[in-house]
């Protein structure tokens, strides 16, 4: 079962035009959940294109809201449109990993720290939980569990914002790169990566905001930084 059906498997197999408007949304928006979660975890990677028709064949659903979850996403600039119908992630090159890593490291620690007062001591016992099975994978080499895991640590954090503006534009960044980061794993493994999990952890248990920017600072510097910029400069 794929990333994509399993995100997807309650999903009516029947044509949007035949169901009510509420229906409508809510596959729409399981299909979107589907396909974000497929560009966060690898399941489309740069380069590579689907069909509207063939992925929503594999959704179970009609065109009609994969076609309007892709355009939404390509709006995100997560996914390129093209005019024959085809869809792909776009081709990372150096001047855009630059941007997306400047901006996640100008945003990131921000939004951390505007979340640091809405964490409890019952936030950090789950992101502890949650570091214990990214390490298991880093062990196991399951790059996908990792990327999974690692979306969930940093959102635990980033959703206790609540925020309406920062939180959206991080989301969009974490789209953008991630399949790029897919294939990173793919040629350098997991045994290699490190990060600044329990740090930003027990910035959290201590209410510490200048630890918790730092701890995300590196944590994104020294991860997707020195990783991209190997394998783009190779």
């Amino acid at each position: 079962m794929t990333v994509l059906r399993s995100a997807l498997k309650s999903a009516p197999a029947s044509t949007a035009g035949e169901l009510p408007a509420t229906s409508r949304g809510a596959t729409r928006d399981k299909v979107d959940a589907a396909v974000r979660a497929g560009l966060q975890t690898g399941r489309f990677v740069p380069g590579k294109s689907v069909t509207i028709r063939g992925l929503a064949a594999e959704l179970g659903v009609s065109p009609m809201p994969v076609r309007e979850v892709l355009q939404r996403l390509a709006a995100e600039n997560a996914l390129e449109v093209k005019p024959n119908g085809r869809v792909q992630v776009p081709d990372m090159t150096p001047d855009r990993f630059e941007e997306v890593l400047k901006a996640r490291l100008l945003l990131e620690p921000e939004l951390a720290e505007f979340a640091l007062a809405h964490l409890s001591p019952a936030h950090a016992r789950e992101l502890e939980a949650i570091d214990d099975e990214i390490d298991r994978c880093i062990i196991t080499g399951d790059a996908e569990a990792y990327m999974r895991l690692n979306h969930a640590f940093h959102f635990l954090i980033y959703r206790a914002s609540a925020s309406r503006v920062l939180l959206p534009l991080i989301e969009s960044l974490w789209l953008q790169f991630a399949p790029f980061m897919r294939t990173v794993y793919g040629r350098v493994g997991t045994a290699i990566l490190e990060d600044r999990h329990k740090e930003a952890i027990r910035a959290v248990e201590l209410q510490d905001a200048t630890a918790l920017r730092a701890a995300i600072h590196a944590d994104i510097a020294e991860g997707m930084g020195l990783l991209g910029k190997e394998i783009l400069s190779a």
